[in-house]
C-alpha cells in the first residue's frame, strides 16, 4: 500500500468513526432528553420522616427506596399518565395515579396499618379466649383444663374476674346480675337452653362439649349491638372451622364414658361426640348428703358437619341429650324432707353460614331451634313443660376500607311455652308466646393505630309487650403506649322477663340496663394485666308479692338496682419455666328492689369480695400437667327473720382448693385425676328458716352446705389419630 492510499484510507475510517460517535451522541441525548425524574419525601402524618419506604411505578423496574431523610429519586422513560405505589410495612400502601411530569418534589405521607399486631382493639368488659384473636386471655386449652372446671367451659370462665361464685348453682352470675341475664350463643346464634336441669343444691353444667371451640369471647359488658335480650352478659361460642386431621377420641372415667370421631374430605367434615353418664357407682363409693332413689344419669349425643364453598363455609351442628334422677332431700318445714324427680329431653339444632361477596361484603346467616321437655315432681304435685323456641338471623358486613367497617342486619327470637301442673285438686295449664324481631347497625372507626371507635344501636319489638325499645350503644380505645391502652364502653341493654313469669302474667315491659366501663390493658412478652371499673343501672325489674312465683301472684316492672365495683386480672406464662398461673380479683357493690324484696338490698347470690388463683405446671420428667386452682369468696347475705333487718346477716367466707394431674402415659394415653375442694373446708351457701316460729318465737334454720363437700374423678383418656401425636389433653 502506497503512502497515499494508506493516508486516504485512514481519513475515510476516521470520517466513519465519527459518524458513528455523533450517532451515539444523538442517541444518548435524545433518550437523556425523554427521561423524566420522580422525587419526593416519604413522612408519616406526624411529618417524620419513613426510612426504607419503597416507591416505585406499577408495571416496571423503575423505583428507589426512601433514604434516612425520607427523601428518594429515580428516572424513568414512561411517559404520560403512569401509577405510582408507595408502601412500607405497618404502614398503610398509598397510590397516586398522575401524569410522571408532575411526579416530583412530592411530600408523601404514609397512615399507620390499623390492621396490624400492635394496633389498639377495643377491649373494654370483652375477654378473648382462642388462637386466632389479637389478645387473648385464656386459650382453648384453658377452658378445661383448669382444675375446678371438671371439663365444664362455664366452670373455667367462673374463673375470670366479674363472676360471684355461686357453687350450688353453677351457671354464669356476671356483675350483680342473675344467671338469667347473661345468653350465650354458638355461631352468633341464639342457645335457649343451654344448661343441663337441676334442682336446689346440686350445680348444673353446660350441656355442650369444649372440643367443639377453638374460639371464645365471654362479655361482662358493654357488648356489641348485634346481640340483644342480656341485661348483663354474653357468652359466645365458635365452633371449628376445620379440623386438622381425621381422628376417634375414647373416655372412660368414673362417672361413665365417652366417644368421638372425626372424619374429613377434601371440602367437608363430620365430627360426632357421644357420652353416658351415671353416677349411681360413685355415689356408692361416696355417699353425700342427698337420699337418691335414682342417682344421675344422662346420655348425651353430638354431631356436626362442616361444608367448604368456594366463597363460604356452612356449618350444621346438632345436639340431643336426655337425663333423669329422682331423691329426696333435707329440707327444716318437712321431717320426712322432700321428694323430688326429673326427667329432661332436650334437642338444639344450629345451622350458620358465612361467606365473602362481591365488593368487600360479607354475609352471616343461621338458625336454631330448640325441643325441651321437662317431668318434674315434687311430693305430690307433678309440672310438665315444653318450650319450642328458634331464633333466626341475617348480617351483612361492609369493609370500605381498613378504616371503616359496617355491620347490620335482623334477627327473630320465637318461643312458645306451655306448662301443665297436676296435684290432687289442681289442674292447670299456663303458657305463653312470644316473637321478639330486632334489628341493629354498628360501625368500626379506626382513626389510627392508637384510637379506634365502635358506635351501634339495637331496635327490639316484642309482640307480647307491642313495644319497642331502642338501645345506643358505645366503645372508644386509645392506645397509650406500646403496651397499654384504655377502653370506655357505654350501652343500654333490654330483656324480657324469663318464663317463670312470662307464663303467668304479660301485661309487663322489658327490664334494662345502662352500662359505663372504664378499662385498662397492659400486654407484654406473655404477659397480661387488665384492670376495669364499672357501673350498672337497673330499671323496670320484676317484682311480685308472694314468696315465690304462682298463678295468683301480682307481677309489676316497678324494681329498680345498681351494681358497680372493680375487675383485676393478671396471667403470666413466661417468667417461669414450664409454669403458667392467672389471678383474678373482683369488688362487687351491688343493691337491688327486685322480686319480693321489702327494700333495696344485696341479693343473695352477689359476693363482694372473690378471688381466684390458677396454676399449671409441666413437669417433663413426669410427662405430667399438675394444676391447682383456689377460689375465694366473702360471705354472701341472707335474711335472718329473728331479726328486724332485711338481708343483712352474712355467711361465712367460701374456700376451695382444687388439684387435677394429667399424666401421659404415652402421646395419645392420657390418665387423669382430680379432686375438687381437695383439704375438704365445710362450706355455707346459706341458710334456711321454718315457715313458723318455735315456743320461744325464734325460728329454727339449718345450713344450706354442698351434697358433697368434695368431688372425686378418674378418667383414661385415649385418642387414635393420623399423626400419632393428637391426645385429649385439650379436652380435659
Amino acid at each position: 500500500m502506497t503512502p497515499q492510499t494508506h493516508f486516504h484510507y485512514y481519513n475515510q475510517s476516521r470520517a466513519k468513526l465519527k459518524n458513528v460517535l455523533s450517532t451515539i451522541i444523538l442517541f444518548f441525548t435524545a433518550v437523556a432528553a425523554a427521561q423524566t425524574t420522580i422525587s419526593g419525601k416519604v413522612v408519616d402524618f406526624k411529618n417524620n420522616p419513613v426510612y426504607g419506604a419503597n416507591i416505585y411505578l406499577e408495571g416496571t423496574y423503575d423505583g428507589a427506596t426512601s433514604t434516612e431523610e425520607g427523601r428518594f429519586s429515580f428516572t424513568t422513560t414512561e411517559t404520560g399518565v403512569q401509577t405510582l405505589t408507595i408502601s412500607f410495612l405497618s404502614f398503610e400502601t398509598k397510590t397516586i395515579i398522575e401524569d410522571v411530569s408532575k411526579l416530583n418534589n412530592l411530600i408523601i405521607k404514609l397512615r399507620e396499618d390499623v390492621e396490624s399486631l400492635d394496633a389498639v382493639v377495643i377491649s373494654a368488659g370483652s375477654f378473648e379466649a382462642g388462637d386466632n384473636s389479637k389478645v387473648s386471655v385464656l386459650k382453648p386449652l384453658d377452658v378445661v383444663t383448669t382444675a375446678s372446671a371438671l371439663g365444664d367451659y362455664v366452670g373455667a370462665l367462673q374463673t375470670l374476674p366479674g363472676t360471684s361464685n355461686v357453687a350450688e348453682d353453677g351457671r354464669l352470675f356476671v356483675r350483680g346480675g342473675s344467671a338469667d341475664e347473661t345468653q350465650i350463643f354458638i355461631d352468633g346464634i341464639r342457645v335457649f337452653t343451654p344448661y343441663t336441669p337441676t334442682t336446689n343444691n346440686i350445680p348444673t353444667r353446660g350441656r355442650y362439649s369444649p372440643f367443639l371451640f377453638d374460639g371464645i369471647t365471654f362479655s361482662t359488658g358493654g357488648y356489641s349491638s348485634e346481640f340483644g335480650q342480656a341485661l348483663s352478659s354474653v357468652l359466645l361460642l365458635n365452633t371449628i372451622d376445620e379440623p386438622d386431621q381425621e381422628k376417634t377420641d375414647i373416655g372412660i372415667m368414673s362417672v361413665g364414658a365417652s366417644l368421638g370421631n372425626t372424619q374429613k374430605w377434601e371440602k367437608s367434615s363430620l365430627s360426632f361426640n357421644a357420652s353416658y353418664i351415671n353416677l349411681a357407682p360413685y355415689l356408692a363409693l361416696f355417699e353425700d348428703r342427698n337420699e337418691w332413689q335414682t342417682p344421675v344419669s344422662g346420655a348425651q349425643g353430638e354431631m356436626v358437619f362442616r361444608q367448604k364453598f368456594n366463597n363460604g363455609i356452612l356449618k350444621f351442628y346438632a345436639a340431643f341429650d336426655t337425663s333423669k334422677f329422682e331423691l329426696n332431700q333435707e329440707d327444716i318445714n318437712y321431717e320426712e324432707g322432700i321428694d323430688f324427680k326429673l326427667n329432661n329431653n332436650n334437642f338444639y339444632l344450629n345451622t350458620s353460614y358465612k361467606g365473602v361477596l362481591d365488593n368487600n361484603w360479607t354475609l352471616s346467616s343461621g338458625v336454631s331451634y330448640t325441643y325441651a321437655k321437662n317431668k318434674i315432681g315434687i311430693q305430690t304435685s307433678n309440672i310438665e313443660d315444653k318450650e319450642n323456641s328458634a331464633h333466626l338471623k341475617l348480617k351483612l358486613k361492609k369493609r370500605f376500607n381498613s378504616r371503616l367497617k359496617l355491620n347490620f342486619g335482623a334477627e327473630q327470637f320465637i318461643t312458645d311455652f306451655d306448662e301443665n301442673f297436676r296435684d290432687h285438686t289442681v289442674n292447670e295449664t299456663y303458657g305463653f308466646d312470644n316473637t321478639i324481631t330486632a334489628g341493629f347497625a354498628e360501625g368500626d372507626i379506626i382513626f389510627s393505630k392508637d384510637v379506634a371507635l365502635k358506635v351501634g344501636v339495637r331496635a327490639d319489638y316484642s309482640a307480647l309487650f307491642n313495644t319497642i325499645n331502642v338501645a345506643p350503644r358505645a366503645a372508644l380505645a386509645y392506645k397509650s403506649s406500646k403496651n397499654g391502652q384504655f377502653s370506655l364502653a357505654y350501652g343500654n341493654f333490654f330483656q324480657n322477663p324469663n318464663s317463670s313469669v312470662l307464663k303467668f302474667e304479660d301485661d309487663l315491659k322489658a327490664q334494662k340496663t345502662t352500662h359505663y366501663i372504664l378499662n385498662y390493658q397492659y400486654v407484654k412478652a406473655g404477659k397480661i394485666f387488665r384492670a376495669e371499673a364499672y357501673r350498672k343501672d337497673y330499671d323496670h325489674l320484676i317484682k311480685f308479692d308472694s314468696d315465690y312465683e304462682t298463678y295468683s301472684t301480682n307481677f309489676s316492672t316497678s324494681g329498680e338496682g345498681y351494681a358497680q365495683g372493680l375487675d383485676l386480672f393478671w396471667r403470666d406464662n413466661t417468667s417461669f419455666k414450664n409454669v403458667d398461673y392467672w389471678v383474678s380479683y373482683s369488688y362487687l357493690d351491688t343493691e337491688r328492689n327486685y322480686r319480693n324484696f321489702t327494700t333495696a338490698a344485696q341479693p343473695s347470690y352477689a359476693t363482694n369480695h372473690n378471688l381466684s388463683v390458677v396454676g399449671k405446671y409441666w413437669i417433663d420428667r413426669w410427662k405430667s400437667q399438675i394444676g391447682v386452682d383456689y377460689g375465694f369468696s366473702s360471705g354472701r347475705p341472707y335474711d335472718n327473720p329473728n331479726t328486724t333487718a332485711f338481708m343483712d346477716a352474712r355467711t361465712k367466707s367460701f374456700h376451695s382448693l382444687s388439684l387435677n394431674w394429667a399424666y401421659l402415659l404415652d402421646p395419645q394415653k392420657i390418665l387423669y385425676f382430680s379432686v375438687n375442694n381437695v383439704l375438704g373446708f365445710k362450706n355455707i351457701n346459706g341458710y334456711q328458716y321454718a315457715d313458723t316460729p318455735d315456743v320461744n318465737g325464734q325460728f329454727s334454720r339449718r345450713a344450706l352446705t354442698p351434697a358433697a363437700d368434695q368431688f372425686f374423678f378418674v378418667g383414661f383418656f385415649w385418642t387414635i389419630s393420623e399423626d400419632g401425636k393428637d391426645n385429649q389433653l385439650d379436652n380435659l
